[in-house]
């Protein structure tokens, strides 16, 4: 989980939201481990497109943007998409395999969060990380790493509703339990529910 540092010029598509921080993205893995430990980083752009694809179903994947940061922590396009969708490799900043794809209304959620900015109102986004995620917090949508004597938040392959205000309500609030949906950055202008897909 840590998004991050991910989004933007479009400067950070910076997800700070999924456990993003400003970083070289790291290798691929095909499922979430709350264990990986630190991760080799991608050395190749073709390495870099595989692991961000891995985050949505391949109808996402194949017309996505692919976009990640360069050294100067711009956003650079690794291959233009059609669909309106964006998707980023993982970062080896957490300690899970991270990659995300959003569509064009989460990628306006990320750049409000990303300028500590109201995000557009009305505007639902979505977002997969099928290969799962490692958050700093679940409640400090601007952690880039757990609080001392905390964790990481580990989920599991999930998809997110992003941007619905209180329309969460109902769900937990903490997670305690990443097996079921929750939100995440709960009372904020950020919070997003979390919806495991296994």
């Amino acid at each position: 989980m840590r998004m991050k540092s991910r989004l933007f010029m479009v400067g950070a598509f910076a997800l700070i939201f999924a456990g993003y921080s400003l970083a070289t993205p790291g290798a691929f893995q095909a499922t979430a481990s709350k264990t990986a430990g630190p991760m080799k980083p991608a050395t190749t752009e073709a390495e870099m497109i595989k692991s961000a694809m891995s985050a949505a179903p391949a109808a996402i994947a194949q017309g996505a943007t692919i976009v990640t940061m360069d050294e100067k922590m711009m956003m650079k396009t690794l291959r233009a998409g059609t669909n309106g969708w964006t998707c980023m490799p993982d970062l080896p900043t957490s300690p899970g395999a991270d990659p995300m794809c959003v569509d064009k209304n989460g990628m306006e959620w990320a750049h409000a969060l990303i300028g500590h900015k109201n995000p557009p109102a009305d505007k639902m986004g979505f977002g997969y990380m099928l290969a799962g995620g490692s958050d700093a917090s679940n409640t400090d949508p601007f952690a880039t790493k757990p609080a001392p004597g905390g964790s990481w938040v580990d989920t599991g392959p999930h998809v997110m509703v992003l941007n619905i205000g209180t329309k969460f309500d109902g769900y937990p609030t903490t997670a305690a339990n990443t097996k079921v949906p929750y939100v995440m950055f709960p009372g904020t202008p950020y919070a997003h529910l979390m919806l495991p897909v296994r």
